[in-house]
């Protein structure tokens, strides 16, 4: 395991948000949801619900239409992307919102981001900083 790690605040989670809703909003595109997974997204999915004013959340369906917004917390490997694509009914009129975006990764047309990442460290949300601390103690 990479012992590289950024811890990010429930500050910085605000900030990337709001740069991230501002980010969404210059696209012409209106969304009538948001889908999300439950592990990463689920929460930044709330908090960017909050700042476009879309009251449906839709979490961990099979079946994703385009007009739905779908947020992650980090693009690392496009691994998670990828799953999701073969579930969206227009993958060409898609839209995948992170928070974070690995630096040097080749980035599908459909992502929006906040931030790249400074290079190759593991980032810590609030939300799961107890997952990662089992994690690291479990791996020594």
């Amino acid at each position: 395991m990479n012992n590289l790690s950024q811890n990010v605040t429930w500050t910085d989670i605000e900030q990337l948000t709001k740069l991230l809703s501002k980010k969404i909003l210059e696209y012409s595109k209106r969304f009538s949801s948001i889908s999300t997974v439950s592990r990463g997204g689920l929460v930044p999915a709330r908090l960017l619900a909050d700042h476009l004013g879309i009251d449906t959340i839709l979490v961990d369906k099979n079946k994703i239409s385009s007009d739905s917004l779908f947020v992650d917390d980090i693009y690392d490997s496009g691994k998670t992307f990828k799953k999701i694509l073969q579930k969206v009914d227009d993958p060409s009129d898609f839209v995948y919102a992170t928070l974070f975006a690995r630096k040097d990764k080749k980035y599908p047309k459909q992502l929006v981001y906040a931030q790249k990442t400074k290079g190759v460290e593991y980032i810590v949300f609030p939300w799961d900083a107890l997952e990662y601390k089992r994690f690291k103690n479990n791996a020594l």
